[in-house]
Protein backbone atom coordinates (compact mmCIF):
# COMPACT_ATOMS: atom_id res chain seq x y z
CA UNK A 1 0.00 0.00 0.00
CA UNK A 2 2.95 2.39 1.19
CA UNK A 3 6.41 2.34 2.09
CA UNK A 4 6.81 1.41 5.68
CA UNK A 5 9.23 4.87 6.57
CA UNK A 6 8.82 6.60 9.23
CA UNK A 7 7.95 10.45 8.27
CA UNK A 8 8.32 13.51 10.05
CA UNK A 9 7.19 17.18 9.32
CA UNK A 10 6.38 20.33 11.63
CA UNK A 11 3.07 20.59 12.23
CA UNK A 12 2.62 24.01 13.15
CA UNK A 13 2.32 27.14 10.79
CA UNK A 14 6.48 28.49 10.10
CA UNK A 15 6.90 31.95 12.12
CA UNK A 16 7.58 32.51 15.74
CA UNK A 17 4.96 31.14 18.39
CA UNK A 18 4.82 29.82 21.68
CA UNK A 19 5.00 26.47 20.64
CA UNK A 20 6.10 24.53 17.58
CA UNK A 21 4.79 20.67 17.27
CA UNK A 22 7.25 18.10 15.69
CA UNK A 23 5.13 14.99 14.38
CA UNK A 24 6.73 11.81 13.66
CA UNK A 25 4.88 8.69 12.15
CA UNK A 26 5.76 4.95 11.65
CA UNK A 27 7.01 1.99 13.38
CA UNK A 28 10.38 3.60 13.77
CA UNK A 29 8.61 6.67 15.36
CA UNK A 30 9.16 5.30 19.27
CA UNK A 31 13.28 4.40 18.61
CA UNK A 32 13.59 7.68 17.57
CA UNK A 33 11.83 9.42 20.33
CA UNK A 34 13.72 7.50 22.75
CA UNK A 35 17.06 8.77 21.08
CA UNK A 36 16.21 12.27 21.44
CA UNK A 37 15.40 12.19 25.11
CA UNK A 38 17.16 9.64 25.85
CA UNK A 39 14.68 7.74 27.75
CA UNK A 40 13.97 3.81 27.86
CA UNK A 41 10.12 4.39 27.29
CA UNK A 42 7.61 6.60 26.63
CA UNK A 43 3.91 6.02 28.13
CA UNK A 44 1.32 6.00 25.34
CA UNK A 45 -0.71 8.89 25.87
CA UNK A 46 0.72 10.41 28.62
CA UNK A 47 2.30 14.10 28.05
CA UNK A 48 5.64 13.77 29.44
CA UNK A 49 7.86 16.79 30.37
CA UNK A 50 10.92 15.80 29.30
CA UNK A 51 14.95 17.51 28.21
CA UNK A 52 15.59 16.83 24.46
CA UNK A 53 19.12 16.01 22.54
CA UNK A 54 20.85 16.32 19.16
CA UNK A 55 22.40 13.97 17.25
CA UNK A 56 25.34 14.96 19.03
CA UNK A 57 23.94 14.52 22.86
CA UNK A 58 23.70 17.84 23.13
CA UNK A 59 20.51 19.62 25.38
CA UNK A 60 18.28 21.56 22.74
CA UNK A 61 15.46 22.23 24.95
CA UNK A 62 12.95 20.88 27.41
CA UNK A 63 9.58 20.25 25.88
CA UNK A 64 6.62 17.64 26.23
CA UNK A 65 6.40 14.57 24.36
CA UNK A 66 3.50 12.47 23.81
CA UNK A 67 3.51 8.93 21.53
CA UNK A 68 0.30 7.23 20.72
CA UNK A 69 0.65 3.71 20.20
CA UNK A 70 -0.69 2.01 16.77
CA UNK A 71 -4.11 1.90 16.09
CA UNK A 72 -4.73 4.39 18.76
CA UNK A 73 -3.27 7.77 16.93
CA UNK A 74 -4.42 9.32 13.65
CA UNK A 75 -2.61 7.43 11.31
CA UNK A 76 -3.04 3.84 12.62
CA UNK A 77 0.61 4.23 13.07
CA UNK A 78 3.33 4.78 16.19
CA UNK A 79 3.14 8.35 16.34
CA UNK A 80 5.27 10.86 18.77
CA UNK A 81 4.86 14.52 19.11
CA UNK A 82 7.03 16.64 20.13
CA UNK A 83 5.55 20.04 21.42
CA UNK A 84 8.57 22.15 22.11
CA UNK A 85 9.30 26.32 22.30
CA UNK A 86 8.09 27.73 18.98
CA UNK A 87 11.56 29.37 17.74
CA UNK A 88 12.02 28.75 14.11
CA UNK A 89 15.94 27.66 14.94
CA UNK A 90 15.04 25.73 17.63
CA UNK A 91 12.01 23.51 15.65
CA UNK A 92 14.29 23.16 12.83
CA UNK A 93 17.13 21.47 15.13
CA UNK A 94 14.61 18.99 16.36
CA UNK A 95 13.66 18.14 12.58
CA UNK A 96 17.00 17.60 11.89
CA UNK A 97 17.83 15.24 14.76
CA UNK A 98 14.75 13.13 13.95
CA UNK A 99 15.74 12.97 10.08
CA UNK A 100 19.85 12.09 11.26
CA UNK A 101 17.79 9.21 13.31
CA UNK A 102 16.50 7.95 10.39
CA UNK A 103 13.01 9.54 9.71
CA UNK A 104 12.20 11.44 6.64
CA UNK A 105 10.45 14.25 5.50
CA UNK A 106 6.85 13.72 4.74
CA UNK A 107 5.14 14.62 1.45
CA UNK A 108 2.63 17.22 1.24
CA UNK A 109 -0.59 15.77 2.81
CA UNK A 110 1.29 12.02 3.85
CA UNK A 111 0.20 11.96 7.13
CA UNK A 112 -3.92 11.53 6.33
CA UNK A 113 -3.02 9.67 3.20
CA UNK A 114 -1.58 6.97 5.85
CA UNK A 115 -4.67 7.51 8.35
CA UNK A 116 -6.74 6.67 4.92
CA UNK A 117 -5.04 3.66 3.88
CA UNK A 118 -4.76 2.44 7.23
CA UNK A 119 -8.60 2.56 7.78
CA UNK A 120 -8.45 5.69 10.02
CA UNK A 121 -10.69 8.19 7.98
CA UNK A 122 -12.44 7.86 4.67
CA UNK A 123 -12.22 10.21 1.87
CA UNK A 124 -14.70 12.58 3.18
CA UNK A 125 -13.25 13.00 6.46
CA UNK A 126 -9.92 13.25 4.64
CA UNK A 127 -11.41 16.11 2.58
CA UNK A 128 -13.07 17.95 5.44
CA UNK A 129 -9.91 18.46 7.47
CA UNK A 130 -8.40 19.75 4.40
CA UNK A 131 -11.00 22.32 4.16
CA UNK A 132 -11.36 22.77 7.75
CA UNK A 133 -7.80 24.34 7.94
CA UNK A 134 -8.96 26.52 5.10
CA UNK A 135 -12.78 27.44 6.08
CA UNK A 136 -13.21 30.91 5.86
CA UNK A 137 -16.08 31.46 8.36
CA UNK A 138 -17.72 30.22 11.73
CA UNK A 139 -20.95 28.16 9.62
CA UNK A 140 -18.35 26.48 7.53
CA UNK A 141 -15.87 25.37 11.00
CA UNK A 142 -19.21 23.92 12.08
CA UNK A 143 -20.48 22.37 8.82
CA UNK A 144 -17.16 20.42 8.19
CA UNK A 145 -16.94 19.32 12.16
CA UNK A 146 -20.16 17.21 11.15
CA UNK A 147 -18.19 15.72 8.45
CA UNK A 148 -15.36 14.80 10.40
CA UNK A 149 -17.90 12.86 12.22
CA UNK A 150 -18.63 11.00 9.66
CA UNK A 151 -22.11 12.82 8.48
CA UNK A 152 -20.94 12.65 4.67
CA UNK A 153 -19.62 9.27 4.61
CA UNK A 154 -23.02 7.51 6.35
CA UNK A 155 -25.25 9.76 3.82
CA UNK A 156 -23.25 8.19 0.77
CA UNK A 157 -22.83 4.86 2.30
CA UNK A 158 -26.76 4.98 2.67
CA UNK A 159 -26.95 5.74 -1.54
CA UNK A 160 -24.27 2.98 -2.10
CA UNK A 161 -26.56 0.55 -0.40
CA UNK A 162 -29.39 1.24 -1.98
CA UNK A 163 -27.91 1.12 -5.11
CA UNK A 164 -26.03 -1.63 -4.70
CA UNK A 165 -29.37 -3.90 -3.65
CA UNK A 166 -31.22 -2.21 -6.97
CA UNK A 167 -28.26 -3.63 -8.99
CA UNK A 168 -28.31 -7.31 -7.45
CA UNK A 169 -32.29 -7.70 -8.03
CA UNK A 170 -31.43 -6.37 -12.27
CA UNK A 171 -28.64 -8.71 -12.35
CA UNK A 172 -30.53 -11.69 -10.71
CA UNK A 173 -33.22 -10.85 -13.90
CA UNK A 174 -30.79 -11.12 -16.50
CA UNK A 175 -28.20 -13.81 -15.23
CA UNK A 176 -31.07 -15.92 -13.10
CA UNK A 177 -34.33 -15.51 -15.05
CA UNK A 178 -35.62 -18.67 -12.99
CA UNK A 179 -35.66 -17.51 -9.72
CA UNK A 180 -38.74 -16.15 -8.11
CA UNK A 181 -38.53 -12.61 -8.12
CA UNK A 182 -41.43 -10.02 -6.49
CA UNK A 183 -43.92 -9.41 -8.90
CA UNK A 184 -43.39 -5.12 -7.72
CA UNK A 185 -40.02 -5.07 -7.96
CA UNK A 186 -39.77 -3.14 -11.29
CA UNK A 187 -42.05 -0.14 -9.38
CA UNK A 188 -40.15 -1.07 -6.15
CA UNK A 189 -36.92 -0.45 -8.15
CA UNK A 190 -38.52 3.13 -9.73
CA UNK A 191 -39.41 4.48 -6.03
CA UNK A 192 -36.30 3.88 -4.40
CA UNK A 193 -34.46 5.23 -7.71
CA UNK A 194 -36.79 8.67 -7.37
CA UNK A 195 -36.05 8.78 -3.54
CA UNK A 196 -32.47 8.97 -4.24
CA UNK A 197 -32.50 11.01 -6.87
CA UNK A 198 -34.56 13.55 -4.53
CA UNK A 199 -31.98 13.55 -2.49
CA UNK A 200 -28.82 14.05 -4.27
CA UNK A 201 -30.55 16.52 -5.98
CA UNK A 202 -31.28 18.78 -2.64
CA UNK A 203 -27.90 17.80 -1.45
CA UNK A 204 -26.39 19.26 -4.23
CA UNK A 205 -28.33 22.60 -4.79
CA UNK A 206 -27.72 22.89 -0.80
CA UNK A 207 -24.27 22.83 -1.32
CA UNK A 208 -23.98 25.16 -4.04
CA UNK A 209 -25.48 27.28 -2.26
CA UNK A 210 -23.35 27.33 0.71
CA UNK A 211 -20.34 27.02 -1.27
CA UNK A 212 -19.10 30.07 0.32
CA UNK A 213 -18.92 29.12 3.97
CA UNK A 214 -15.54 26.89 3.06
CA UNK A 215 -13.79 29.28 0.57
CA UNK A 216 -15.26 32.47 1.60
CA UNK A 217 -18.48 34.25 -0.40
CA UNK A 218 -17.03 36.32 -3.95
CA UNK A 219 -18.12 40.16 -3.88
CA UNK A 220 -17.81 42.06 -7.35
CA UNK A 221 -18.22 45.85 -6.80
CA UNK A 222 -19.04 46.77 -10.58
CA UNK A 223 -20.37 49.64 -12.47
CA UNK A 224 -19.10 52.09 -15.31
CA UNK A 225 -15.77 54.43 -14.82
CA UNK A 226 -16.02 57.20 -11.83
CA UNK A 227 -19.16 56.27 -10.14
CA UNK A 228 -16.65 55.04 -6.71
CA UNK A 229 -15.80 51.79 -6.79
CA UNK A 230 -12.30 52.04 -5.80
CA UNK A 231 -13.57 54.40 -2.96
CA UNK A 232 -15.99 52.19 -1.87
CA UNK A 233 -13.03 49.12 -1.70
CA UNK A 234 -11.26 51.81 0.05
CA UNK A 235 -13.72 53.04 2.85
CA UNK A 236 -14.50 49.12 3.30
CA UNK A 237 -10.98 47.92 3.59
CA UNK A 238 -10.55 51.28 5.66
CA UNK A 239 -7.12 51.70 4.25
CA UNK A 240 -6.37 53.07 0.45
CA UNK A 241 -5.74 50.16 -1.51
CA UNK A 242 -7.03 51.52 -4.91
CA UNK A 243 -5.99 54.02 -6.69
CA UNK A 244 -8.43 56.82 -7.02
CA UNK A 245 -9.17 59.33 -9.75
CA UNK A 246 -11.11 61.55 -11.95
CA UNK A 247 -9.67 60.02 -15.18
CA UNK A 248 -11.75 57.35 -16.30
CA UNK A 249 -10.46 54.29 -16.95
CA UNK A 250 -7.64 54.43 -13.94
CA UNK A 251 -8.42 50.71 -12.77
CA UNK A 252 -7.78 48.60 -15.30
CA UNK A 253 -7.30 45.06 -13.58
CA UNK A 254 -9.04 43.84 -11.09
CA UNK A 255 -8.14 44.17 -7.42
CA UNK A 256 -8.70 41.47 -4.69
CA UNK A 257 -8.87 42.05 -0.68
CA UNK A 258 -10.52 39.81 1.78
CA UNK A 259 -12.56 41.59 4.51
CA UNK A 260 -14.67 40.01 7.89
CA UNK A 261 -18.30 40.44 7.33
CA UNK A 262 -19.60 39.13 10.68
CA UNK A 263 -18.86 35.90 11.20
CA UNK A 264 -17.96 35.76 7.47
CA UNK A 265 -14.97 36.61 5.27
CA UNK A 266 -15.72 37.52 1.77
CA UNK A 267 -13.58 38.29 -0.92
CA UNK A 268 -14.32 41.60 -2.70
CA UNK A 269 -13.44 42.44 -5.45
CA UNK A 270 -12.89 46.00 -7.15
CA UNK A 271 -13.24 45.80 -11.37
CA UNK A 272 -12.59 48.25 -14.34
CA UNK A 273 -15.63 50.43 -15.34
CA UNK A 274 -17.84 48.76 -17.51
CA UNK A 275 -17.87 51.21 -20.91
CA UNK A 276 -17.17 50.88 -24.35
CA UNK A 277 -13.86 51.50 -25.11
CA UNK A 278 -11.21 51.11 -28.10
CA UNK A 279 -8.05 50.84 -25.43
CA UNK A 280 -6.81 47.80 -26.06
CA UNK A 281 -5.63 47.41 -22.15
CA UNK A 282 -8.31 48.81 -20.42
CA UNK A 283 -11.15 46.89 -22.94
CA UNK A 284 -9.23 43.54 -21.09
CA UNK A 285 -10.05 45.57 -17.96
CA UNK A 286 -13.41 44.98 -19.07
CA UNK A 287 -13.77 41.88 -20.11
CA UNK A 288 -12.13 40.49 -16.81
CA UNK A 289 -15.29 43.22 -14.82
CA UNK A 290 -17.55 40.65 -16.99
CA UNK A 291 -16.20 38.19 -15.90
CA UNK A 292 -16.07 38.64 -12.08
CA UNK A 293 -20.23 38.96 -12.14
CA UNK A 294 -20.19 35.75 -13.60
CA UNK A 295 -18.08 34.31 -11.00
CA UNK A 296 -19.00 36.04 -7.83
CA UNK A 297 -21.66 35.20 -4.97
CA UNK A 298 -22.58 39.29 -4.56
CA UNK A 299 -22.20 42.02 -7.14
CA UNK A 300 -22.47 45.19 -5.94
CA UNK A 301 -23.54 47.58 -8.72
CA UNK A 302 -22.59 50.88 -8.07
CA UNK A 303 -24.57 54.35 -9.68
CA UNK A 304 -23.59 57.96 -9.86
CA UNK A 305 -26.02 59.97 -8.31
CA UNK A 306 -25.34 63.41 -10.08
CA UNK A 307 -24.91 62.11 -12.92
CA UNK A 308 -27.68 61.52 -16.03
CA UNK A 309 -28.68 57.86 -16.45
CA UNK A 310 -26.76 57.08 -19.53
CA UNK A 311 -26.33 54.27 -21.96
CA UNK A 312 -23.44 52.96 -19.88
CA UNK A 313 -25.35 52.71 -17.20
CA UNK A 314 -28.61 50.71 -19.03
CA UNK A 315 -26.14 48.03 -20.45
CA UNK A 316 -24.94 47.77 -16.78
CA UNK A 317 -28.40 47.22 -15.26
CA UNK A 318 -29.37 44.71 -18.59
CA UNK A 319 -26.11 42.85 -17.93
CA UNK A 320 -26.87 42.35 -14.13
CA UNK A 321 -30.82 41.67 -14.72
CA UNK A 322 -29.69 38.74 -16.94
CA UNK A 323 -27.56 37.25 -14.07
CA UNK A 324 -28.78 34.88 -11.79
CA UNK A 325 -26.61 36.27 -8.62
CA UNK A 326 -27.47 37.97 -5.93
CA UNK A 327 -27.25 41.90 -6.12
CA UNK A 328 -26.85 44.96 -4.17
CA UNK A 329 -27.77 48.35 -5.77
CA UNK A 330 -25.64 51.26 -4.36
CA UNK A 331 -26.31 54.75 -5.22
CA UNK A 332 -23.37 56.76 -4.44
CA UNK A 333 -22.49 60.83 -4.67
CA UNK A 334 -25.78 61.43 -2.76
CA UNK A 335 -24.17 64.32 -1.10
CA UNK A 336 -24.30 66.16 -4.59
CA UNK A 337 -26.93 67.40 -6.76
CA UNK A 338 -29.82 64.28 -7.54
CA UNK A 339 -29.37 64.53 -11.55
CA UNK A 340 -29.94 60.11 -11.61
CA UNK A 341 -33.95 59.03 -12.64
CA UNK A 342 -34.08 56.43 -9.55
CA UNK A 343 -36.71 54.83 -11.09
CA UNK A 344 -34.68 53.48 -13.95
CA UNK A 345 -32.35 51.44 -11.78
CA UNK A 346 -35.36 49.28 -10.84
CA UNK A 347 -34.26 49.50 -7.10
CA UNK A 348 -31.87 50.67 -4.56
CA UNK A 349 -30.64 49.13 -1.68
CA UNK A 350 -28.24 51.91 0.00
CA UNK A 351 -27.90 55.71 -0.93
CA UNK A 352 -24.13 56.20 -0.07
CA UNK A 353 -21.70 59.60 -0.32
CA UNK A 354 -18.16 58.28 -0.39
CA UNK A 355 -15.75 61.32 -0.16
CA UNK A 356 -12.70 62.35 1.72
CA UNK A 357 -14.02 64.95 3.66
CA UNK A 358 -17.07 63.28 4.33
CA UNK A 359 -18.05 60.71 7.32
CA UNK A 360 -20.15 58.18 5.90
CA UNK A 361 -22.62 56.20 8.75
CA UNK A 362 -24.52 55.26 5.28
CA UNK A 363 -21.74 52.41 5.17
CA UNK A 364 -23.15 50.56 7.47
CA UNK A 365 -26.73 50.01 5.45
CA UNK A 366 -24.07 48.27 3.00
CA UNK A 367 -22.77 46.21 5.65
CA UNK A 368 -26.00 45.09 6.85
CA UNK A 369 -27.48 44.49 2.89
CA UNK A 370 -24.38 41.77 3.33
CA UNK A 371 -24.85 40.61 6.65
CA UNK A 372 -28.58 39.67 5.36
CA UNK A 373 -27.63 37.93 2.28
CA UNK A 374 -24.82 36.05 3.90
CA UNK A 375 -26.75 34.87 6.93
CA UNK A 376 -29.90 33.61 4.45
CA UNK A 377 -27.21 31.35 2.43
CA UNK A 378 -25.38 29.91 6.16
CA UNK A 379 -28.73 30.09 8.32
CA UNK A 380 -28.48 26.83 8.80
CA UNK A 381 -25.20 24.12 8.87
CA UNK A 382 -28.05 21.34 9.12
CA UNK A 383 -28.23 19.02 6.04
CA UNK A 384 -25.80 17.06 3.95
CA UNK A 385 -23.12 19.50 1.59
CA UNK A 386 -20.52 18.68 -0.93
CA UNK A 387 -17.24 20.57 0.18
CA UNK A 388 -15.52 20.00 -3.09
CA UNK A 389 -15.96 20.10 -6.68
CA UNK A 390 -14.98 17.05 -7.21
CA UNK A 391 -17.65 16.09 -4.72
CA UNK A 392 -20.06 17.49 -6.53
CA UNK A 393 -18.64 16.15 -10.11
CA UNK A 394 -19.04 12.95 -8.59
CA UNK A 395 -22.63 13.60 -7.67
CA UNK A 396 -23.67 15.29 -10.95
CA UNK A 397 -21.96 12.55 -12.69
CA UNK A 398 -24.10 9.90 -10.63
CA UNK A 399 -27.31 11.73 -10.75
CA UNK A 400 -27.05 11.92 -14.63
CA UNK A 401 -26.05 8.45 -15.05
CA UNK A 402 -29.16 7.59 -12.31
CA UNK A 403 -31.95 9.26 -14.57
CA UNK A 404 -30.49 7.50 -17.91
CA UNK A 405 -31.32 4.15 -16.03
CA UNK A 406 -34.65 5.24 -15.46
CA UNK A 407 -35.21 5.37 -18.92
CA UNK A 408 -33.67 1.79 -19.66
CA UNK A 409 -35.80 0.29 -16.91
CA UNK A 410 -39.62 1.60 -18.61
CA UNK A 411 -38.61 0.15 -21.87
CA UNK A 412 -36.95 -2.92 -20.89
CA UNK A 413 -33.02 -2.58 -21.60
CA UNK A 414 -31.81 -3.88 -18.56
CA UNK A 415 -28.59 -4.49 -19.67
CA UNK A 416 -28.06 -0.78 -20.53
CA UNK A 417 -30.13 -0.21 -16.96
CA UNK A 418 -27.45 -2.37 -15.34
CA UNK A 419 -24.75 -0.46 -17.30
CA UNK A 420 -25.99 3.26 -15.63
CA UNK A 421 -26.77 2.22 -12.39
CA UNK A 422 -22.76 0.49 -12.37
CA UNK A 423 -21.75 4.06 -13.18
CA UNK A 424 -24.13 6.05 -10.80
CA UNK A 425 -22.37 3.59 -8.36
CA UNK A 426 -18.76 4.08 -9.46
CA UNK A 427 -19.33 7.83 -8.94
CA UNK A 428 -20.75 8.32 -5.80
CA UNK A 429 -18.35 5.89 -4.47
CA UNK A 430 -15.34 8.17 -5.58
CA UNK A 431 -16.64 10.20 -2.39
CA UNK A 432 -15.89 8.03 0.22
CA UNK A 433 -14.04 4.77 -1.06
CA UNK A 434 -13.73 3.18 -4.96
CA UNK A 435 -16.40 0.89 -5.90
CA UNK A 436 -15.81 -2.96 -6.13
CA UNK A 437 -17.61 -5.37 -8.47
CA UNK A 438 -17.36 -8.01 -5.79
CA UNK A 439 -19.68 -5.91 -3.57
CA UNK A 440 -23.01 -6.55 -5.75
CA UNK A 441 -21.83 -10.13 -5.85
CA UNK A 442 -21.96 -10.17 -2.67
CA UNK A 443 -25.25 -8.41 -2.22
CA UNK A 444 -26.36 -11.52 -5.09
CA UNK A 445 -25.27 -14.62 -3.78
CA UNK A 446 -25.87 -13.47 -0.10
CA UNK A 447 -29.17 -11.81 -0.75
CA UNK A 448 -30.71 -14.43 -3.10
CA UNK A 449 -29.05 -17.40 -1.76
CA UNK A 450 -28.02 -17.94 -5.41
CA UNK A 451 -25.41 -20.58 -6.62
CA UNK A 452 -25.69 -23.01 -3.16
Amino acid sequence: MFDNDTIVAIATASGMGAISIIRLSGKNSLKIAKKITKKDDLTPRLASLTKLYDFNGDMIDESLVIYFKNPHSFTGEDVVEFQCHGGMALTNMILDTTLKFGARLANGGEFSKRAYLNGKIDLTQAYAISKLIEAKSEDGVKLLARQLKGELKDFVEEIRKDLLFILAYVEVSIDYAEEDLPDDIYSTIKIKLSQIDHKLQVALDSSKRRDGMIDGFKVAIVGKPNVGKSSLLNKLLNFDRAIVSNIAGTTRDTIEENIKIGTHIIKIVDTAGIRDTHEAIEKIGIEKSIQAIRECDIVVAVFDNSSMFDEEDSKIVQLLNNSDKEKIFVLNKCDLENKLERTLLGKIDVELSISKNITNNSLENLITAFNRILNSRTSSTDGIAFISKFQILSVEDSLSHIRQSVKSLETGELEIFSYHINDALENISKITRPYEHKEMLDVMFGEFCLGK
